[in-house]
């Protein structure tokens, strides 16, 4: 990408080998048009949604698992889009999301790298409810409650996009504010199940992932 390093990646999830763009380092800084500013984020920040983070493989590896038939599916902060790839080699009804002016760009690069159609994306912000975006059965997301005010306003998006019966999977590499995100589901009528898995080869018991898989109002998928 003009302006920016890339490399690529490459890995297997369910035997399917997937093709990534990344940033080549997180130290990456270029923003003529001010988006950084507006977004209220740090310049030490602004290049992590384009790295490929271990919780993001968990929720991609969960989603090779997932049942998705009949299920509209929303990713919350997509990054680089591998959850997504994933389900869209399946055949899901998936929708893409983030707030990062590049997201979209790369996603659609990764998509295209693997051969993929192309995939509904949508920039959304967590602090403002798009009522034209609709409502979904699943709404997916790996490593965003990294900072105290995500866990209400990821809940608030669940509030506001969530069907009646729905499911929330996130992936997370426990950190303390998903407490705060499962109580404010349980207000919601979610129940947890929780599993804690390995992040990468070399993790050993007790892992350090957790894949938290929030149900109201329907039987489980496996997750």
């Amino acid at each position: 990408m003009q302006a920016y390093a890339t490399r690529s990646e490459q890995l297997l999830i369910g035997g399917h080998k997937y093709r990534l763009r990344v940033l080549s380092d997180k130290q990456q800084f270029s923003d003529a048009a001010g988006h950084r500013a507006r977004m209220g984020l740090s310049v030490a920040q602004w290049g992590l949604f384009g790295q490929l983070w271990p919780s993001e493989r968990l929720l991609a590896q969960a989603m090779h698992r997932f049942a998705i038939d009949g299920k509209r599916i929303l990713e919350l902060g997509c990054g680089i889009g591998l959850a997504c790839l994933v389900l869209k080699r399946r055949g899901a009804d998936i929708v893409a999301s983030d707030s990062h002016p590049l997201a979209e760009s790369f996603l659609a690069y990764n998509a295209t790298l693997n051969a993929l159609p192309a995939i509904d994306y949508r920039r959304l912000p967590w602090d403002a409810l798009r009522p034209s975006l609709g409502h979904f059965d699943v709404i997916i997301a790996s490593d965003v409650l990294y900072e105290p005010l995500q866990a209400p306003l990821l809940a608030e998006m669940v509030r506001g996009h969530a069907y009646p019966a729905a499911e929330v999977v996130i992936t997370d590499p426990g950190r303390s504010h998903s407490q705060h995100f499962s109580q404010l589901l349980a207000e919601q009528g979610f129940t947890l199940t929780e599993e804690q898995c390995p992040m990468d080869d070399r993790d050993v018991p007790p892992y350090r992932g957790h894949l938290l898989h929030y149900i109201r109002g329907q039987e489980p998928s496996r997750a």
